[in-house]
């Protein structure tokens, strides 16, 4: 993974980047379509160094992908500028499980699924046949914390 190189005084250590990764609800993710860039929100879980992200099979984000898998995901916080914090994860993403997803046993899939159900449904894993999973490993990560510069 590249090393972030320009400001370091306001990096996130990896310790606090999982920390934030861990906090936060929600990511943008951008993709390369045949009509230009395009972004969208999901939520998504950090875990095991990865992004897992799960997405509808049939949509514009899923269609990019699977012709360009190159993607950036942002997620940050703050409102007033001294506080605004966030992490860049840049790389390719590849596809983990079938296609739409219906719950065929995949042990890489069981701590993500297991991960997403605790934090946004429940405890209770789903599998709808319409989305599908995505795990990006980061090939750049980028971090900012505005709140290291003081007053």
């Amino acid at each position: 993974m590249k090393e972030q190189r320009r400001a370091r005084a306001i990096a996130m250590s990896p310790a606090e980047v999982d920390t934030f990764l861990a906090e936060e609800r929600t990511v943008r993710v951008a993709t390369n379509g045949t009509h230009g860039p395009h972004a969208t929100p999901l939520w998504y879980v950090w875990h095991g160094g990865a992004l897992w992200l799960t997405s509808l099979s049939r949509s514009q984000r899923w269609a990019d992908l699977a012709a360009d898998p190159r993607i950036a995901a942002v997620v940050d916080a703050g409102e007033d500028y001294a506080e605004l914090r966030g992490v860049e994860l840049r790389g390719t993403v590849e596809v983990v499980g079938e296609v739409p997803r219906t719950g065929e046993p995949v042990p890489e899939l069981d701590a993500p699924e297991q991960a997403f159900a605790d934090r946004y449904t429940g405890g209770t894993v789903h599998h709808d046949g319409r989305h599908a999973w995505l795990k990006l490993v980061p090939e750049k990560i980028t971090s900012w914390d505005f709140r290291k510069l003081g007053t």
